[in-house]
């Protein structure tokens, strides 16, 4: 039986190492008037690192079939701390942006922690021990930008790097005290050989392509949202500034405190049943932001309905994706995660050619437009034949060294 402790341990872990990723945001046009870099420039940075994620998503995270996960996760905080010192470090531009491409792949972390996570829960709390190690995720994610922002306007960007990277060591010092060590499931294997069966993984389990389809698609809408709101809310009749963005940044994180309640109903219920109430909510948020999105109080309303929609709909996907193979976890995570990460970003591009074309209606179209998708292809799914029978190796969980 898992340990609340280390439950807990993975939820901080998970939400401290991919804070690393979104330091930046709020600090872009400081650090450009540093280096004289064109706003352009700067978001090129932000572009840089979230690349860098989408590769180390892709190459490392479906190590942790073949290698112990404590050692893994291990090796990647420490990559993730000298990474962030180099960020800390630059002396120009094109280091910083190197240094964030590096950055952004080595914070792995947290897509080694989740899958390990449900690899050592009890099948019927799998969904309520994932939903927890998320919210952990989500408030690093949410909490990240309001850090840094407060801490660069008082002490500078570069201090914000080094206490990140500071921070990370203590990480690694924690988890490498308190995580169990696992089996993994794929040992011997070569890495081409893991790689190659990635594909093989995505062409053979249906319920693994629709919950890839289901997540990226939501994220993709929830992607919508955030891209355009800083515009929105400088407009007529708001006229706010950045720190208001950053404030709805906190309004969201009601989506954390769901996802353990949406991981218990779907141990008890089935994940389906709680992507369907996921998906439901989504829709109810755009067409509150749609009615009224012109009004704080409709812009509150939205953002906790969609927070709290895509993050249920998050936890019943992995929770399903999980409950699969307990061999492939990793690589099934993997699979899910780029497409995850491959929605948001269409989100976010198609999210942000709306805006000046069509203002705030067009982009909540967008938005609702990917939710429609969502449910119609979830509709159309009932009845898909269930995963394939693979070889089962489990990952036995035995006491931290």
């Amino acid at each position: 039986m898992i340990a609340r402790r280390t439950v807990w341990v993975m939820a901080v872990g998970c939400g401290l190492s991919v804070a690393n990723l979104y330091y930046s945001q709020p600090l872009l046009e400081r650090i450009g008037v540093e280096f004289g870099a064109s706003a352009a420039r700067m978001g090129l940075v932000a572009t840089a690192a979230q690349v860098g994620y989408a590769v180390g998503m892709l190459l490392l995270a479906p190590l942790g079939d073949l290698i112990e996960y404590r050692k893994l996760i291990v090796a990647t905080l420490i990559a993730t701390a000298a990474t962030l010192a180099a960020v800390a470090s630059s002396p120009n531009f094109a280091w910083l942006a190197a240094a964030h491409l590096a950055l952004g792949a080595a914070t792995v972390t947290p897509q080694v922690i989740v899958p390990f996570a449900a690899t050592i829960a009890e099948p019927g709390r799998r969904g309520k021990v994932v939903g927890t190690v998320m919210s952990g995720l989500l408030i690093g994610i949410l909490l990240a930008r309001t850090f840094s922002g407060f801490l660069g306007l008082y002490m500078g960007w570069r201090a914000v790097f080094w206490l990140a990277a500071g921070m990370t060591l203590v990480l690694t010092i924690v988890m490498a005290r308190t995580l169990p060590r696992s089996t993994p499931a794929l040992a011997g294997t070569s890495y081409g050989a893991l790689m190659r069966s990635i594909v093989g993984l995505a062409r053979d389990v249906p319920a693994l392509r629709t919950s890839a389809l289901f997540g990226g698609l939501a994220f993709g809408a929830f992607s919508v949202f955030w891209t355009v709101l800083a515009f929105h809310l400088a407009t007529p009749p708001f006229h706010y500034g950045s720190d208001v963005v950053g404030l709805f940044g906190l309004i969201g994180a009601a989506g954390a405190g769901v996802a353990p309640l949406v991981g218990t109903v779907a141990d008890r219920r089935g994940p389906r049943l709680s992507i369907g109430l996921g998906l439901t909510t989504m829709l109810a948020a755009y067409l509150v932001l749609g009615a009224f999105g012109g009004t704080l109080a409709g812009l509150v309303v939205g953002v906790v309905l969609l927070d709290v929609g895509v993050q249920g709909t998050h936890v019943s996907n992995q929770t399903r994706i999980y409950g699969m193979m307990p061999e492939a976890r990793s690589r099934l995570n993997t699979i899910y995660m780029v497409a995850f990460f491959v929605g948001g970003s269409l989100g976010s591009a198609l999210g942000a050619a709306a805006w000046p074309r069509f203002g705030w209606l067009g982009a909540c179209g967008v938005g609702l437009g990917f939710v429609v998708v969502a449910i119609g292809a979830f509709v159309a799914s009932r009845g898909e034949r269930p995963a394939p029978s693979h070889r089962v190796v489990t990952t036995t969980a035995e006491s931290p060294a």
